[in-house]
């Protein structure tokens, strides 16, 4: 209680035989410590980190929150570099990239752009869909409209501009530009779509344009860095293709067939030590494994399994050692949570009653969201995906995957944002 509101109840009640002192207030949330979480995946853009010290139970009313606040339309999520965190949301006709305290949610700066697109679902909202990406002093973000932006992190102030779809010709998707940027060296990589731009590279300094290759139409996907057998390269979905390019000048290195009717393919590729790659979307493109060798400079590609009954409709999929969870369908039908080999795509079990989940992996633990809002700290095998704990935070439709900083925990869902211990 405060000084004013304590006199008045000292004024109020007598004391007998003794002096009434103020309680001391209650200590500050400690401050969030552990590794940053700068892009959309977290550290190693595989939705994994090394934070340690979560528990396992929590009380009936769940884990403790620490902050919530009001937040536009979006489904944007977080990135959280000391003690602050980077969002976007939106508000009718315009696009907000916003900083807030990560201790207290409290908004820092916004930067503001105009938004006329229009989704082709707007019952399901209008985005923005991707995450910011942080560098050095520099925040990039790319809008709902195929606007690439470079704004200074401390002050919001914009630094340059690309708009991929009027002034690059990319592809013009019916639910708006979902991809995230990567930071390869001095540059920014992101899929544009269209002749000789399938993915360009923008200087982070001064947006100028690096390299812009290849023919494939953009889709809704994120790029991941790659590294096969020392040779680094740009896993990048397309429409029509799963390609790998070389991250210094844009040159294909290899590609795969792999098609999604209406272009409606959205989960990131999920990356394995082993040199196999995990694609997957609905709309009858199906799930393939492609393994990827080393032959001197150049790189072969095969596939290594396909299923057309596994199908990720959104959200990511987490691999834990030769497995893989992800929820399966979703277009018009009952998701269903489905653990996969990685080597083989033997289906190890389906769980119905957790539907379209996305996941952060650590400490030994699957932290997971599920579409209706509720958060759960879960051990999963190839057995059985067991619950230690559970709480209904969210509202429906809380489709953005979590981020971890330490152990503080940021969720969104449609219009809320909330951050919760988890220590």
């Amino acid at each position: 209680m405060d000084r004013r509101t304590f006199l008045t109840m000292a004024l109020a009640v007598p004391v007998l035989g003794q002096s009434r002192k103020p309680a001391p207030k209650p200590a500050p949330a400690p401050a969030a410590t552990g590794v940053p979480w700068t892009q959309w995946g977290g550290p190693h853009r595989n939705f994994q980190t090394e934070a340690t010290g979560l528990k396992d139970v929590w009380p009936a009313s769940g884990p403790r929150v620490i902050w919530k606040r009001a937040l536009g339309e979006g489904y944007s999520s977080p990135a959280v570099e000391n003690g602050v965190l980077y969002t976007m949301y939106g508000k009718p006709k315009q696009e907000v990239v916003l900083a807030a305290d990560a201790e207290t949610g409290k908004t820092l700066w916004e930067h503001t752009t105009p938004m006329t697109f229009q989704s082709d679902a707007p019952e399901l909202g209008n985005g923005p869909y991707s995450t910011p990406l942080v560098v050095g002093d520099r925040l990039f973000t790319t809008g709902v409209a195929g606007r690439l932006q470079c704004l200074d992190k401390k002050t919001g102030k914009l630094l340059w501009t690309q708009e991929l779809w009027s002034d690059h010709g990319g592809s013009r998707m019916m639910y708006g530009y979902a991809s995230s940027p990567l930071a390869f060296r001095d540059t920014i990589v992101v899929p544009v779509g269209g002749r000789g731009k399938a993915v360009m590279a923008f200087q982070q300094a001064d947006g100028k344009v690096a390299w812009s290759k290849n023919d494939f139409g953009n889709v809704y996907s994120s790029p991941v860095l790659i590294n096969v057998g020392g040779l680094e390269q740009i896993a990048q979905l397309m429409d029509g293709a799963m390609i790998g390019v070389n991250p210094h000048n844009g040159d294909l290195q290899w590609q795969v067939p792999f098609k999604a009717e209406y272009s409606i393919a959205i989960a990131t590729p999920v990356w394995g030590r082993d040199n196999l790659l995990f694609i997957s979307s609905e709309y009858n493109a199906g799930t393939k494994v492609i393994e990827l060798q080393r032959n001197g400079q150049q790189t072969t590609a095969k596939e290594l399994w396909s299923s057309n009954r596994l199908r990720l409709h959104h959200g990511n999929a987490m691999r834990i050692g030769d497995t893989i969870y992800f929820s399966s369908g979703g277009k018009g039908s009952q998701a269903i949570l489905s653990a996969v080999d990685a080597r083989t795509g033997n289906i190890h079990w389906q769980e119905r009653s957790i539907q379209k989940a996305s996941f952060v992996w650590a400490d030994q633990k699957l932290i997971t969201v599920a579409q209706d809002g509720s958060l759960m700290i879960a051990h999963p095998s190839t057995k059985e995906f067991r619950i230690a704990a559970k709480a209904h935070l969210l509202t429906e439709l809380a489709w953005t995957p979590p981020v971890l900083v330490g152990t503080r925990l940021y969720l969104r869902d449609r219009r809320d944002m909330l951050a919760v211990d988890l220590g």
